[in-house]
């Protein structure tokens, strides 16, 4: 069998597994904005058990879906939902921010640098008791909300109601991405992916015109990926950093 294959596999194994997971909220559809195609993921802190992924016990870290399933359903859990959770190094290391189950992995970048990532302003997902949040990065180190985890990446795709300001209407960069957004009180958050690929304007828009959601951060591009079970949807590719997830019991 060849890799690929084997992680087709994998892959079609770990949906099988989850279909066992418990009835859970969070709510994974197709949509449509502008002509463009979706998925998005919605998901409710207050009662969904949302968390970052990156290390696994054996000191290797998940990278794929199916491992990170595979090591949870040894504790009697499933993952219900997934998405790579941010930019990583060639060691699939956080370039920024990054914090997991409560424990500092990573310093804040506060800084422009090269790439996306340094295109500010930029911003942290921050998942706390009850609530998850994008907040500008600059705003996040001042004020240093108490995440349980964190994920740092960048751009910012909208900041309190506005898109990024040095998006183009008529930009001609199209890409796969993904990324996150949260209503002002902290209860929604909302995972997307294009199902084409789309410019930083039109992939902003989404989650300010049609999501209303006022805060929203760029995850990445060209590696993203989603794992929905309820849409016998698992992506598998590259190996990635950190991932971003929703797990629930099995049920037995």
């Amino acid at each position: 069998m060849t890799s690929k294959a084997k992680t087709a596999f994998a892959a079609l194994v770990l949906i099988a597994i989850s279909g066992f997971a418990a009835q859970a909220k969070v709510t994974c559809s197709e949509r449509s904005f502008d002509g463009l195609a979706y998925t998005a993921c919605e998901v409710d802190p207050r009662t969904d058990d949302l968390r970052l992924f990156l290390d696994a016990p054996s000191g290797e870290k998940y990278g794929q879906f199916s491992t990170l399933d595979g090591a949870l359903a040894g504790e009697g859990n499933a993952l219900i939902f997934g998405m790579n959770g941010g930019m990583y190094h060639d060691d699939r290391a956080p370039v920024g921010h990054y914090i997991e189950d409560g424990q500092e992995i990573m310093r804040v970048i506060p800084n422009a640098g090269p790439g996306n990532f340094g295109l500010l302003p930029n911003g942290v997902f921050c998942i706390q008791n009850g609530r998850a949040d994008v907040i500008e990065t600059l705003t996040y180190d001042a004020a240093r909300p108490d995440c349980r985890y964190a994920t740092q990446s960048g751009p910012m795709l909208v900041i309190d109601g506005d898109l990024h300001p040095k998006f183009l209407k008529d930009s001609t960069s199209r890409y796969i991405r993904n990324g996150v957004g949260t209503s002002q009180d902290g209860t929604r958050a909302v995972f997307v992916i294009s199902d084409q690929s789309v410019t930083f304007h039109e992939f902003g828009r989404i989650f300010r015109d049609d999501l209303g959601l006022p805060n929203a951060l760029f995850l990445d591009g060209s590696v993203s990926r989603l794992h929905a079970p309820q849409l016998n949807r698992s992506d598998f590719g590259r190996w990635l950093g950190p991932i971003v997830g929703v797990v629930a019991p099995l049920e037995r």
